[in-house]
């Protein structure tokens, strides 16, 4: 498999509806295993992630993988940066992160040059939103 402009990850992934599901099964993850992390995203009134935050990441995720950008003629440029800086993000959340995707991802089945792909990325992303320095 050959990533490229007609060939994305979000087309090696299946579309929009299984990137919604490792979005879904990421959240999942967080609430079942990373009280810490989930603590700093808006919940409901019962403790739960408030569904927004979800829906805002699949559309920012779908978009960043190569769909349809919906998320930037929406909400405008993600600046990822600029975003999270109301949260104190460490090395300890950025790995809570990753093993909340890692998870997602296994459940989901995505495996292969694919996998190693997502697997750099969202690492360097994620510790690029690092902004404290433990």
């Amino acid at each position: 498999m050959s990533l490229s402009l007609d060939h994305t990850p979000f087309d090696a992934l299946g579309g929009e509806l299984a990137v919604r599901a490792l979005v879904k099964r990421f959240y999942d993850v967080m609430e079942e295993r990373e009280p810490a992390l989930t603590a700093t995203h808006r919940q409901t009134a019962d403790g739960r992630l408030d569904p927004e935050v979800r829906e805002r990441f699949g559309l920012f995720l779908i978009g960043w993988l190569g769909g349809p950008q919906t998320y930037m003629t929406t909400h405008g440029h993600p600046r990822l940066r600029m975003r999270h800086q109301r949260v104190a993000i460490n090395t300890a959340q950025r790995d809570a992160w990753l093993r909340c995707m890692t998870q997602a991802m296994d459940d989901q089945g995505v495996e292969g040059e694919l996998r190693r792909f997502l697997d750099e990325r969202f690492g360097q992303v994620a510790d690029f939103l690092r902004n404290t320095p433990e």
